[in-house]
């Protein structure tokens, strides 16, 4: 490649992506990052070969900034780095709930803006980022966001207007898997296993589950009756659930989710 991409605020997510990047055949002399301690940025230095700058060396230098700080802290960023940063240059966002217009109206007229929303199994290669054009992004920006994303897992392009319920669905997702694991696994050990072995069980179901909804193209519906015998142990739990209203109560939960990123696009902190 040769474009140089500078990941700013090089957090996990951060890392995650200047490691998918290198493995997918960037150079690391095209790749600078930034962070806000000195120690931080030595160990990226010394871990990946690349180059610790500050934000406005990053801003001035590389093609492409992927700004990947907290939400809460894009605003100061993007102060820090306005009068940098050339029209041309392409930034990608990773911040929850922020609209590209937030950054349209505090960079230069007409700066390309990407919106993307990735999670934590990124850190694995099996991330799901979710991405979306702002009003100056063309089809070569958004290949290139792809291509940087792909690198760690798989990407999926949406309208800017249904990301705050990607967000909620994807972003989050992986939280309302680990709180189901957490309660298996407690039932486990009511019912005599130990933690371990209980923990062990759930996650191979987990992994063995994801990849047949992956891989045989069949429906949830379909693969859960197949689990499902007349008058057997599977349907008495699936009773159970419904009795507790767990459908209502996810449902209700990621339309929460869905809220707070709504919240978060408007400002309210």
């Amino acid at each position: 490649m040769t474009q140089k991409v500078a990941v700013l605020g090089t957090g996990k997510i951060g890392e995650a992506l200047l490691s998918g990047m290198l493995r997918g055949g960037w150079e690391p002399s095209h790749l600078l990052v930034t962070a806000r301690r000195a120690e931080r940025a030595e160990e990226l230095r010394a871990r990946y070969g690349v180059e610790p700058v500050t934000n406005p060396e990053a801003a001035k230098n590389a093609d492409t900034l992927i700004l990947t700080v907290k939400p809460q802290d894009m605003g100061t960023l993007l102060d820090d780095l306005a009068s940098h940063v050339p029209a041309d240059r392409l930034v990608i966002s990773g911040a929850a709930g922020i609209p590209t217009t937030f950054f349209e109206e505090r960079l230069p007229q007409g700066t390309p803006v990407v919106r993307v929303m990735t999670n934590t199994p990124a850190l694995v290669d099996e991330a799901m980022s979710v991405i979306s054009g702002g009003t100056h992004a063309t089809e070569a920006h958004l290949s290139l966001t792809e291509e940087i994303f792909n690198g760690v897992g798989k990407t999926l392009r949406v309208p800017e207007t249904q990301q705050d319920a990607a967000t909620a669905l994807s972003g989050s997702g992986p939280a309302y898997f680990y709180y189901l694991v957490e309660a298996m696994a407690d039932a486990g050990i009511l019912l005599g296993l130990p933690r371990d072995k209980a923990h062990e069980l759930i996650v191979q179901a987990a992994v063995g589950a994801a990849t047949m909804l992956r891989d045989s193209g069949e429906h949830p519906v379909t693969l859960r009756e197949n689990v499902t015998s007349p008058a057997g142990t599977t349907i008495n739990a699936m009773r159970e659930l419904e009795n507790h209203g767990v459908r209502a109560a996810f449902i209700d939960a990621i339309e929460a989710a869905r809220d707070r990123s709504r919240e978060l696009a408007s400002g309210k902190g």
